[in-house]
């Protein structure tokens, strides 16, 4: 079973940036796609971004142009640089990882606890 931690949620003013980072256990890192996820309070858990183990990159619409992600293999790390922060983009942020972008998307691969994001004056 793999293991994920993310870290880096914190509380930032619009226009701000935070960087998220998630450690993966294991040795077969490189292998895994990777996703990032957030949660509104009442809302559905919604996709953010993936990464494939060749590096392709997915971003949803609303946060297309301001968040990048990112992975080193080589610490066994997903991040998701997040720049141009506004409000509505306050949730938990979870990240994924599994062995295809399919597994990813259907929301069925292993889950990290998340980590709190919020965007405020």
């Amino acid at each position: 079973q793999v293991q994920l931690v993310e870290s880096g949620g914190d509380l930032v003013q619009p226009g701000g940036s935070l960087r998220l980072s998630c450690v993966a256990s294991g040795s077969i890192f490189s292998r895994y796609a990777m996703g990032w996820y957030r949660q509104a309070p009442g809302k559905q858990r919604e996709l953010v971004a993936t990464i494939s183990s060749g590096d392709i990159t997915l971003y949803a619409d609303s946060v297309k142009g301001r968040f990048t992600i990112s992975r080193d293999n080589a610490k066994n790390t997903v991040y998701l640089q997040m720049n141009s922060l506004k409000p509505e983009d306050t949730a938990v942020y979870y990240c994924t990882a599994a062995l295809s972008i399919l597994t990813i998307m259907t929301r069925n691969g292993y889950w990290g606890q998340g980590t709190q994001v919020t965007v405020s004056s």
